[in-house]
């Protein structure tokens, strides 16, 4: 995303007075310094940048206190899902552990959101700046804010960015990500979640789509079929991009970086790691992470010595919806079709052990159908 120039981060709109919500707050009263100091250097001593981050209860709880309550248990503030997927995988050492976290904190937590880097200026991680003049947005905007964050994965797959594949159907309607992802889930419940696909409140395609089983329905003999087996994504997304071997590190400079290995194009059906009540399906499209047992390397060697704790293929559902797609298009499309499937030919020897349970064993592939 381009940067802003200096003074469109900064500039405050005029109108911003006439806003009957926050137009008779003073500058202060959120940001904190000092009004009644001629002195510009003195009166901004103290001056808050985000007054929301890390906590709001003091600015915007103190009308939004039902939305401040579960602030910091909003998966998009406390990015906690990452602690806890690298603490699993962590040297247990308490000192290998203390460097692994230490490295964490400086790589994995610039993306992170608050009320002001969602409703006021873009986020941090794409440098910040006013998204209009400092006037509230209500719904955030998607190319702003949403994909700021959210951009190497979900906004390509979207809005149809990876070379040969089309845009989500859902993109095609001028659906905004907020049609499926409400305020509710995205300022938390008050819950401590391991992961985004526990969030109870959290979208289902059978939110909308409450007919796919009536009898009267197109194709309902098909999902009926499918129920439980599969989930959407297996028969409707298209291929997405799956990433390798990240590594982290600084230059001579001291400046941090990080480097794949690669970040290809795939479309891979797997045994669900997650299966529950809540996502019953026996396949799953599986996306490939990024870590590797060295990612951590130039800042704790063997950091992630419990790395085979966890897949490094996990449960994915990409933002590349289609109607039909080349694995639906029919019966054996689908059914009989090896290369659909994460085999264990497909996983790096290094990733074998750690995958065993997602891989599908050729007892388990669905067999080809006489007739489609």
């Amino acid at each position: 995303m381009e940067p802003l120039a200096p003074h469109e981060k900064i500039f405050v709109d005029s109108e911003f007075a006439e806003d009957e919500n926050h137009g008779e707050l003073c500058c202060h009263e959120c940001h904190g310094g000092d009004p009644n100091e001629p002195d510009w250097r003195k009166a901004h001593k103290g001056v808050v940048k985000d007054p929301s981050y890390p906590d709001p209860s003091e600015t915007c709880g103190s009308c939004h206190d039902d939305i401040a309550e579960n602030y910091k248990t909003s998966l998009h503030v406390s990015a906690a899902p990452i602690k806890k997927m690298i603490d699993m995988r962590a040297n247990t050492a308490k000192a290998a552990h203390a460097k692994l976290d230490k490295a964490r904190e400086l790589h994995c937590t610039s993306c992170h959101s608050s009320c002001g880097q969602c409703h006021i200026s873009r986020p941090e991680a794409v440098e910040g700046g006013l998204l209009e003049g400092h006037l509230f947005q209500k719904r955030p905007p998607m190319h702003l804010v949403c994909t700021a964050c959210h951009g190497s994965r979900i906004q390509k797959e979207y809005f149809g960015k990876n070379k040969g594949m089309a845009p989500d159907i859902h993109r095609q309607k001028y659906f905004k990500c907020n049609k499926c992802h409400k305020a509710d889930e995205m300022h938390g419940d008050g819950k401590d979640y391991a992961n985004r696909y526990e969030v109870e409140n959290g979208p289902k395609c059978a939110d909308c789509h409450k007919k796919i089983y009536e009898p009267a329905s197109e194709n309902a003999k098909n999902h009926w079929i499918h129920k439980d087996q599969v989930s959407c994504n297996v028969c409707h997304s298209q291929p997405y991009k799956n990433c390798y071997a990240c590594h982290f590190g600084k230059d001579k400079l001291g400046y941090k970086y990080f480097k794949t290995e690669g970040s290809p194009l795939e479309f891979k059906i797997g045994v669900n790691p997650l299966q529950s009540e809540k996502r019953p399906e026996k396949f799953v499209t599986v996306r490939h992470i990024p870590v590797d047992q060295g990612s951590f390397k130039f800042y704790v060697e063997n950091g992630l010595t419990n790395f085979d704790k966890l897949p490094t293929w996990k449960l994915a559902t990409p933002h590349n919806i289609r109607r039909q797609t080349p694995q639906n298009k029919a019966c054996n499309a689908c059914h009989g079709n090896k290369d659909l499937f994460l085999l264990k030919k497909d996983v790096k020897e290094k990733y074998l052990k750690a995958n065993k349970d997602v891989i599908v064993s050729m007892d388990l592939l669905p067999e080809k159908r006489r007739k489609d």
